[in-house]
């Protein structure tokens, strides 16, 4: 009883878990059904897609879904039906049905009707949309599906075929997908928003009449891809995207273009590597090229920047993407409206200042200029016969010589003459990719108003007074120079040239850019002198310069000052300036001076008349300012009598100072006071007997100690390279704030080599002291220092025998003017090879006096606790007991002449049987009577038979 008990128990529990097991297999089952079979198509009359259920149908492939797609507009609720990248989110759409009409419930259906038509019906049944197809065959074969193309087709079905009668990508919204098919009426339209699928302002399409591709606001063309004789592939749209709009069906030559990408060159490329890209018109008429990898990217992408859309400046204005300044009118021409122009509104474009078509007529030369398409091209011999064929035509706006060659198809071409009858539009400059040297006709008297006018530099009006050469506006101003070859004008200062963007005539100012990222460098380097100022600097924008880096770039507005009357060779000179005559002045010029009972304003730039610009003040304002006036004169000359008084009794204390110091001045003791100084100041340069330099002069010199001019470093500091005005290098040895030691080598070199004056001494040409800068000038050694060559094998070669000998001998004439026949008696105690300079004829040079003492008198030796100088070289006694002597200069002249002879340095290792010093070596040769054995390996086939017997 028991035993059977069990098993109907153990029966019961097993039937129950199999129950349960097979009920979820069997949910699992029909949910992967669902899964698997999920709707790509629609059918009369069950197969609608209702707005309420969130139904939706889903491509064979699962690459792109059909539904309602409700935008979030906030509180306005509108409804699409649109397709869609599947499983995008959020959703990427593609296409959009009802974009005139959406539905404003949720209450809509797309299904087919009883009319044979695919409609979208509103929740009162009333249709929004419709494929409005002719009734020809009954509904119940009438189908629409969803193709893994994103195509939605609509046609005729049996279980033979299918016949299509109407498809999505015949009829694309702002999207362009592979597989379609470019006709002439295709086109695609904007979203009126980002997120509002209504069509919006602008149209993409391809334009038959000028063939190309234009996308069009209003009515008003924005942008176009630029005509090619390879149908639209231009500089504008690289061959990739034209061979994906052509569906395919051509290929494309590459023209290059400064937004392409190697990505979408095209012809290397096959229909399959489109499969997961798009084209897409933004709501801002921007034309879109995005591919899929893991995530969508934007490729490329036009209008690329505000010179990109068509005319963005209007007719005869040009655009540059490397000035703050979005359009400037040409030389010659003036805003067409000045109001719109001033609130940025550049569409008016420019109108031309005089009428063309005369006797004082010229030809305004610009590079690299983009211009829209010429009217009419003729085959010319050379570019004077184009200017003489544009001259000839009153029409003619202006000319373009092409010269001839071999065009992109390998054939030869002829010289041929390019000419614009009408307006020219969508001008910009500095266009890199195929800009054409445009001549543009304009009256003389519109870009050179006087006879001192420069002409125009490219697109800059240089006004009067500014000068960019010595036959054009004022002396004083020839700070600029217009480069023939570009026609960029730039401006000249003692720290570097500099490209001006804009010249604005009316605020006498122009705008350079520079990398001087802060305000105060900025004022060092541009604050210059008469008559320009450095007005003010700002960052440049990010937006400033959208294909160049604008980080670290300052936007610097420099004015210059009213001229003075202008200068003049003879009377018809100062024709421009009536009421004035040419007269001789003071400072040996002759200038267009005021005549009696005229003035000269430099604002104007012309002679007035006394009594019409004076204007006569009040009474009482004349006496308030006399009583202001004598009140502070008062004060003044109070404040001065002070200074006076003190300043005497200081000049009398100075007086007594001076005559006591120049009992002492040039002596050894004079010598010996400065350089025991705790402290040495500008004062003390009375005892120096080398010029003084200013510290603005070396900051001009070595442009504010730039790395470019760093020449290296060493204990003392930094040295550069300066280059003073006429063309003279000089050495600029700079103390370091940081350097303990440094003050003391300044004093022993600033006091000391001033004294000493010998051929094979390094000379020293000035010295600073500015506050805590101090800073010494040497005569500047092209050739650097002798360690240089002696231990270079490339550079050792150049050293013969006779050139080691002649160094030797030099190191040694100096070292006995120091010991022997200079007034001070010095000892150098850092002789070594890296402090031996070589001029630009290999003369020795001996440097670096930092470490030197000076002896008074017949004093020969002494000693020191602080052991100073380079091992390899200290003789033995002065390196473990501190005495140094004139010894212990010969002790380290002698390892100069042995690494000299050598080629190899004292510190140095060789091969023997023990690593040994310079000095152990050669003295071990020379017991073994191999001395010769010493000698670098270069001389042994320089040197002559018979100088070593």
């Amino acid at each position: 009883m028991v035993r059977r008990g069990l098993n109907q128990r153990d029966r019961c529990a097993m039937h129950s878990m199999l129950s349960t097991v097979f009920f979820s297999y069997a949910f699992l089952l029909c949910f992967s059904l669902l899964c698997c079979f999920a709707r790509d198509t629609i059918t009369y009359p069950r197969g609608s897609i209702r707005n309420d259920g969130g139904e939706t149908l889903v491509s064979a492939g699962q690459r792109f879904e059909l539904g309602f797609y409700t935008p979030e507009q906030g509180s306005v609720y509108e409804s699409y039906v649109a397709i869609w990248y599947h499983r995008s989110n959020p959703p990427i759409v593609v296409w959009v049905a009802n974009r005139k009409s959406p539905l404003l419930d949720d209450g809509g259906v797309l299904a087919v009707t009883g009319d044979g038509n695919l409609k979208i019906l509103n929740k009162s049944g009333g249709p929004v949309w419709s494929t409005r197809l002719e009734s020809t065959s009954k509904p119940e074969y009438r189908l629409a599906k969803l193709l893994d193309s994103g195509n939605l087709v609509f046609g005729d079905s049996n279980t033979v075929s299918t016949t299509i009668l109407w498809q999505s990508f015949e009829h694309p919204t702002d999207t362009f997908l592979s597989g379609m098919k470019r006709s002439g009426n295709l086109k695609l339209t904007s979203w009126k928003s980002q997120v509002d699928p209504k069509e919006g302002n602008f149209t993409f399409q391809f334009d038959e009449e000028t063939n190309q591709f234009v996308i069009v606001n209003d009515y008003i063309t924005h942008w176009t891809s630029g005509e090619s004789s390879d149908f639209f592939s231009s500089e504008r749209m690289p061959a990739g995207i034209a061979f994906f709009l052509s569906s395919f069906t051509r290929r494309f030559k590459s023209i290059s273009a400064s937004n392409s990408t190697s990505k979408i060159k095209g012809p290397s490329l096959s229909p399959s590597d489109y499969n997961n890209t798009r084209i897409r018109l933004d709501f801002k008429g921007e034309l879109q090229y995005w591919s899929y990898n893991t995530n969508w990217s934007k490729l490329w992408w036009e209008p690329r920047d505000k010179c990109s859309v068509f005319n963005a400046c209007g007719n005869f204005g040009s655009c540059n993407l490397y000035n703050s300044l979005d359009c400037r009118c040409l030389p010659g021409f003036e805003p067409n409206s000045q109001e719109n122009w001033t609130k940025r509104d550049f569409s008016g474009g420019c109108i031309r200042s005089s009428a063309v078509c005369g006797k004082h007529e010229t030809f305004l030369s610009l590079k690299m200029m983009r211009v829209g398409q010429q009217d009419t091209e003729v085959v010319v011999k050379d570019e004077k016969q184009c200017r003489e064929e544009c001259f000839r035509k009153c029409r003619c706006q202006a000319h373009s010589f092409v010269k001839g060659g071999v065009n992109r198809d390998r054939q030869p071409s002829s010289n041929s003459c390019l000419i614009w009858m009408n307006d020219l539009k969508d001008l910009q400059e500095d266009y890199s990719d195929g800009g054409l040297d445009l001549f543009v006709r304009v009256t003389i008297a519109d870009i050179e108003p006087k006879a001192k006018s420069c002409e125009p530099c490219g697109i800059n009006v240089i006004p009067y007074p500014l000068s960019a050469g010595s036959h054009c506006g004022d002396p004083i101003y020839f700070s600029f120079n217009c480069d023939n070859s570009t026609r960029k004008l730039s401006f000249k200062t003692h720290n570097g040239t500099y490209n001006v963007t804009t010249i604005n005539p009316d605020r006498r100012t122009f705008v350079i850019v520079d990398d001087c990222n802060a305000s105060t460098r900025c004022q060092r380097k541009f604050n210059t002198s008469f008559p320009f100022k450095m007005n003010a600097s700002k960052p440049v924008a990010e937006n400033f310069i959208s294909n160049v880096s604008s980080q670290g770039l300052v936007e610097i507005e420099i004015g210059w000052e009213p001229p003075p009357e202008p200068v003049c060779s003879s009377s018809s000179d100062c024709d421009d300036w009536p009421n004035s005559t040419c007269t001789a002045t003071g400072n040996g010029t002759a200038r267009c001076l005021c005549n009696s009972n005229f003035w000269w304003d430099g604002m104007a730039l012309n002679c007035v008349h006394g009594g019409s610009s004076r204007k006569k003040k009040p009474l009482s304002l004349i006496v308030g300012v006399a009583i202001a006036s004598v009140i502070v004169l008062s004060s003044i000359f109070l404040y001065i009598c002070i200074l006076m008084r003190k300043k005497a009794k200081r000049r009398e204390r100075q007086q007594i100072t001076e005559r006591n110091a120049a009992l002492l001045y040039g002596t050894e003791k004079r010598v010996e006071n400065l350089m025991d100084a705790e402290e040495f100041k500008e004062e003390d340069k009375k005892g120096i007997d080398v010029p003084f330099f200013d510290l603005d002069s070396i900051l001009g010199a070595t442009d504010y100690f730039s790395e470019a001019n760093k020449l290296g470093r060493g204990g003392f500091g930094p040295v550069y390279k300066g280059k003073f005005p006429g063309g003279q290098e000089i050495a600029i040895k700079r103390l370091s704030s940081v350097s303990g030691q440094g003050l003391e080598e300044f004093k022993n070199e600033v006091i000391l080599i001033a004294r000493l004056q010998h051929r094979d001494l390094v000379r020293l040409v000035g010295y600073c002291i500015k506050g805590d800068e101090k800073i010494l000038l040497y005569e500047y050694m092209p050739n650097k220092s002798l360690d240089s060559f002696i231990f270079d094998r490339d550079l050792g070669m150049l050293l013969n025998w006779e050139m080691r000998f002649d160094i030797i001998l030099g190191v040694a004439r100096g070292l006995l003017y120091l010991h022997q026949d200079s007034r001070l008696r010095i000892i150098h105690r850092d002789m070594k090879t890296s402090n031996i300079l070589l001029d630009a004829e290999m003369n020795p040079k001996i440097s670096d006096f930092g470490l030197a003492r000076m002896f008074e008198g017949k004093q020969t030796e002494g000693s020191t606790n602080r052991v100073v100088g380079t091992y390899g070289y200290m003789s033995p006694e002065y390196a473990l007991d501190g005495l140094f002597s004139v010894k212990s200069d010969v002790f380290s002249f002698g390892v100069v002449v042995l690494e000299i002879l050598s080629g190899k340095r004292n510190t140095g290792y060789f091969n023997s049987d023990e690593a040994q010093s310079l000095l152990a070596y050669a003295w071990r040769l020379w017991r073994e009577e191999k001395a010769l054995d010493l000698m670098d390996e270069t001389l042994r086939f320089l040197v002559k038979s018979h100088v070593f017997p």
